[in-house]
């Protein structure tokens, strides 16, 4: 169900295989790293936060690696909620982000004097997962889910939400409290963040609602769309209805305007490179930073995600700018 997000079946070869080289620096033990070439430039980026940005940053980082092997470039994925910590506290140069800084953690980087730039890099669809062989729920509206993700619910099976559904319970999984993907699903469905029933299985990491899902008929999902079409075999995609029909999270539906017909409403997002003002002093923070902007159109198509328009690129390269300009 759904067509592939990424450009081509050679491009997911290719992610596969530069994954493959990168993942020391999925470890955050990049400076392992010995491939490719000296530029001259040398020193450590340190970048953490969100989960599901992270298989694009770490792509981004390994590319830069094959042109400056000097550099050494730890990613890691310890949540949006989690990175900000460390991000605030001086502790991370770049902050993968799945949403918006909140009022709390713009007051955690004004304590520690921490400035920095928001850079929009690749658009994102949560997409609502359940196990191929559920073959009688294809689509449920924005009030569905809400009834049955919110606080307090009282949909325990299939049968609550349709009377012609199996009596069978619903297990349900999802990203946990320090996940930008949490607050973001929690506010866009819930209506505030961090509205959500007590029972569901919440974890950190995408990877164990794939194998939650995947392992159970009556069982439903949220993340990331890019993980489910890295799991596609073992998956399949409850289209999302926002008034306007059942839309799945497709390049299509993704990359266009929320306000045109068709759009995949309301779980498309942007996400977020945050960029501490004093990293970049450093040199190889800045060239990898616009690095990042000229690679990610590419990147983002090759890890599930979906590219953001020329012109917002372009946008991101002229706030970069005005930043940099008195380092250079």
């Amino acid at each position: 169900m759904g067509t592939d997000p990424t450009s081509g079946g050679g491009d997911i070869s290719r992610r596969r295989v530069l994954l493959g080289v990168a993942g020391s620096s999925l470890m955050g033990l990049s400076g392992c790293i010995v491939h490719g070439e000296d530029s001259g430039l040398d020193g450590e980026i340190v970048i953490d936060g969100s989960n599901t940005l992270l298989p694009n940053s770490a792509l981004v980082a390994d590319l830069f690696n094959w042109e400056n092997n000097q550099v050494n470039i730890p990613v890691r994925g310890s949540g949006t909620g989690a990175g900000f910590q460390q991000f605030c506290r001086g502790e991370t140069d770049l902050q993968n982000a799945s949403r918006d800084i909140s009022d709390d953690e713009l007051e955690l980087c004004e304590s520690n004097d921490a400035e920095w730039i928001q850079l929009e890099v690749v658009m994102d669809g949560l997409a609502i997962m359940k196990h191929p062989e559920n073959d009688w729920c294809d689509c449920l509206t924005t009030e569905e889910l809400e009834a049955v993700w919110q606080n307090g619910s009282d949909i325990e099976t299939w049968q609550d939400i349709d009377d012609e559904w199996p009596d069978e319970d619903i297990s349900l999984y999802g990203r946990d409290t320090a996940s930008g993907t949490f607050d973001y699903f929690t506010e866009t469905i819930n209506g505030s963040v961090g509205d959500i029933r007590s029972d569901y299985s919440g974890t950190p990491d995408t990877n164990q609602i794939i194998n939650g899902v995947s392992g159970n008929q009556y069982a439903m999902g949220f993340g990331g769309a890019g993980y489910y079409y890295e799991n596609e075999d073992d998956l399949d995609l409850i289209a999302v209805d926002d008034g306007d029909g059942c839309i799945y999270p497709e390049p299509d539906t993704i990359e266009m305007d929320e306000d045109e017909e068709g759009a995949y409403t309301p779980l498309a997002r942007p996400m977020y490179l945050y960029v501490r003002e004093e990293s970049l002093r450093r040199e190889a923070v800045r060239e990898f930073v616009r690095f990042y902007l000229d690679n990610t159109q590419e990147t983002a198509r090759d890890v599930g995600f979906y590219a953001v328009p020329d012109e917002t690129i372009e946008e991101q390269h002229e706030k970069l700018d005005e930043i940099t300009e008195e380092y250079e």
